[in-house]
């Protein structure tokens, strides 16, 4: 079993910064995908970020080069920098972590939102 935790959401003015993070416990195995999703009200679930085990990133295209996701596999967190924040961004932020292969698990954290102002 895995645990998901985000923290670092918040209130934050358009064109501001903000660090969210996603600490994982439990069995984690390297070939998984940690990713960050988001969801807008009357909106459906999207990706944003995600990054696998070896480093390789994808981003959606409204955030791309706006936006950073890392990981720390020795410490089993997820970051994602979010720089020069629009509304549109406003939403609840969930931390996955979802591993396709043998031992196949799909996780979700509980979420944190994230409000952007005009």
């Amino acid at each position: 079993q895995v645990q998901l935790v985000e923290s670092g959401g918040g209130l934050v003015q358009a064109g501001g910064s903000l660090r969210l993070s996603c600490a994982a416990s439990g069995r984690i195995f390297s070939g998984d995908v940690f990713g960050w999703y988001r969801q807008a009200p009357r909106k459906q679930r999207e990706m944003v970020a995600t990054v696998t085990s070896g480093g390789t990133t994808n981003y959606a295209d409204s955030v791309e080069g706006r936006f950073t996701i890392s990981r720390n596999n020795a410490k089993n967190t997820v970051l994602l920098e979010m720089n020069d924040l629009k509304p549109e961004d406003t939403a609840v932020y969930y931390c996955r972590a979802n591993r396709p292969y043998i031992p196949r698990y799909d996780y979700w954290g509980q979420g944190t939102q994230v409000t952007v102002s005009s």
